[in-house]
């Protein structure tokens, strides 16, 4: 759990948004940043961000909706949010936990994700919702 990056005190509602401000959200986040992550599968690679979840009921939408973009590819299963005006990636609805939102910990505000340090990363590739029950 991560309370505090550098100087910003992670607030238990914390608003995030996109570059240009069109949508911002309210994020539940009572225990700060939890298990920030990056991830290796197709989509993560290219967009570069740092993601921590929260459970769907600890995104609230407050402006922007209606710019919100979708994007699914593969098995059709994460729903990945993007501002339609500025093209920035704000969160997701999980593949592995659809129960949860994967939001972009740089969207946070007056959060630098380079102050986290070092972050582990996922295997996206190998995902874990691919791999065969026992």
């Amino acid at each position: 759990m991560i309370k505090q990056v550098g100087t910003t005190v992670i607030q238990p509602v914390h608003k995030a948004s996109c570059h240009c401000g069109a949508v911002e959200l309210a994020l539940s986040l009572p225990n700060g940043i939890v298990d920030p992550r990056r991830c290796d599968c197709s989509i993560c690679r290219r967009k570069g961000a740092i993601v921590a979840s929260v459970p769907l009921s600890g995104i609230r939408i407050v402006k922007g909706e209606d710019v919100l973009t979708l994007y699914q590819f593969n098995t059709m299963t994460a729903k990945h949010y993007f501002c339609s005006v500025c093209g920035i990636y704000t969160h997701h609805q999980r593949r592995s936990n659809p129960q949860e939102y994967g939001y972009n910990v740089g969207c946070l505000e007056d959060v630098n994700p380079f102050d986290l340090g070092e972050v582990a990363t996922n295997d996206g590739v190998n995902h874990p919702a691919d791999r065969k029950q026992a």
